[in-house]
């Protein structure tokens, strides 16, 4: 890991998840929805990313953590990913998923954007919730341990780990690449079984920031 220098109404149309919120764990009337914000996320997930070759075109409903219980930092980091960004000062947010060729390889993402600055604070405190984030343990045979993942020249900042055992007993390992473009926080989660290739991730960590970079 390395770092640079509830919902509201669901609207899902072609697979695009679309969170319309008044707070998403926000506090107050500092969450506001933005219709124009909405409305460019929208347009921006609806386009047809550069992904690596072996993940379909077509983006598909939003990737969901995939364990119930465990530790809240873990869960914090991870959710971003599935259209859940931290709700303070949060305008607009909307997440997708992308299926690859590779064993239970997914790749989800998740665009929220914030007014005043905020996202900076927002992606602080994701970073400081992945600097907690050790373990994934649950009574149903999920066992997955943090890994470091560098992450280097990814947006305006970024930070990034690898969460690598088992999920309900069979090999999993899952990266998370968290980032700040601008106004608007960047999440990728990049999944599969038994091994996730770190060139892979970030190839698709570069496609989302192009776009979201347009």
């Amino acid at each position: 890991m390395r770092r640079k220098p509830g919902a509201g109404t669901r609207a899902m149309a072609g697979g695009l998840l679309v969170v319309a919120l008044a707070g998403c764990g926000g506090e107050g009337p500092e969450s506001r929805l933005d219709p124009q914000a909405t409305a460019w996320l929208r347009e921006v997930l609806s386009k047809e990313p550069p992904l690596p070759e072996g993940f379909t075109a077509r983006p598909e409903q939003a990737w969901r953590v995939p364990f119930g219980q465990g530790d809240r930092n873990c869960r914090a980091v991870l959710e971003p990913a599935g259209g859940r960004a931290p709700g303070a000062a949060l305008t607009a947010q909307a997440a997708v998923s992308y299926h690859g060729d590779g064993l239970g390889e997914q790749a989800g993402v998740g665009l929220a954007r914030y007014a005043g600055g905020a996202v900076e604070e927002r992606l602080d405190d994701l970073a400081e919730a992945l600097e907690s984030c050790r373990q994934v343990r649950t009574s149903s045979g999920t066992d997955l341990r943090l890994q470091e993942l560098p992450v280097e020249d990814a947006g305006d900042a970024a930070v990034g780990a690898r969460l690598r055992g088992r999920l309900n007993g069979y090999p999993y390992a899952l990266d998370v690449v968290l980032s700040r473009v601008g106004d608007t926080l960047v999440s990728v989660v990049h999944t599969g079984m038994n091994e996730v290739d770190a060139t892979r991730t970030r190839k698709v960590v570069d496609a989302v920031i192009s776009m979201t970079s347009a």
